[in-house]
């Protein structure tokens, strides 16, 4: 995977933060840091894009059907006992 070199600029608290980051041993640099960071969104990103998908599906599933929590707990109970 070929790389691409970027400069940022933090605050003095945030440089602070990514420091202790790296002297806790979380970390080994600053760019390893960052791209943990970018990972973690890319991941939420897609979670909350799963969630959305599966929102519209249910919305457009139909109406609901009555539900009986009473019967559901019987039924699970039989199914996995």
């Amino acid at each position: 995977m070929s790389t691409t070199r970027k400069t940022i600029t933090v605050t003095d608290q945030q440089d602070n933060w990514i420091k202790a980051q790296i002297t806790a041993g979380k970390f080994t640099n600053d760019s390893e840091y960052i791209r943990d960071l970018i990972r973690r969104d890319q991941a939420s990103q897609a979670d909350i894009e799963a969630i959305r998908i599966a929102l519209i599906e249910g919305e457009q599933s139909g109406d609901p059907l009555p539900f009986n929590a009473d019967s559901f707990k019987k039924e699970m109970i039989e199914k996995h006992g």
